[in-house]
């Protein structure tokens, strides 16, 4: 079923430059900015902080930590002072894309690959590989639902597969905006990073 998305609101996430993943922890959305990690207010688009983090790619947060994609490895990063406390080897070695928290994984997207790889957050270990038929640039889970990014040619959007086959069941299309990051809040919104525009657009879920 394809849907064009609902897009509720939006700030600027990295004026001047790209936002390359998001995440969420239950009071900011955080952006993965490149050499930085931010975190921001999503009802007002206010910066709260930003860590000399490299954020290459994909965010996840685990409900004490966050991890951050940074080419070949994925840092696990204290939101109160920016310290890299922990470091695994990035399942892609530099190609991937998204990154989710759930259920004790870490869930990694690849955007080339097409494909979500559930990993072991404390080595680094793949336990599961879920391939899909778009360019995956984010991962999320909410309610027991996987939801993926996607983005071609400047098109984009949100689709939720069966995560026993990959298989596409809903689509909220975003035509236009490069979608590089999904996180759900756990409720009736999606944060998606909007690639070099530099934008977090927020997303209702249905």
């Amino acid at each position: 079923m394809n849907k064009r998305a609902e897009i509720v609101g939006e700030f600027v996430g990295n004026a001047g430059g790209a936002v390359n993943g998001v995440s969420y922890d239950g009071r900011h959305v955080w952006a993965a900015t490149g050499d930085r990690m931010r975190s921001f207010d999503p009802a007002t688009g206010a910066e709260i902080a930003a860590f000399d983090v490299p954020a290459h790619a994909g965010t996840a947060y685990d409900g004490r930590h966050l991890y951050q994609v940074s080419d070949a490895v994925i840092h696990k990063v204290d939101p109160q002072t920016g310290k890299v406390v922990g470091t695994i080897p990035a399942p892609g070695a530099g190609k991937d894309s998204g990154l989710a928290w759930a259920d004790g994984s870490l869930w990694v997207g690849q955007y080339r690959e097409r494909q979500i790889i559930q990993i072991n957050p404390d080595t680094g270990a793949v336990q599961r590989t879920i391939q899909t038929n778009r360019f995956v640039t984010g991962v999320t889970w909410v309610d027991g639902e996987l939801w993926h990014g996607y983005s071609d040619d400047g098109d984009g959007g949100i689709a939720r597969i069966d995560p026993a086959n990959g298989n596409v069941l809903v689509s909220l299309d975003m035509p236009g905006i490069s979608v590089s990051g999904v996180e759900s809040d756990g409720a009736d919104r999606f944060f998606c990073g909007g690639g070099e525009s530099g934008k977090v657009h927020i997303v209702r879920r249905t």
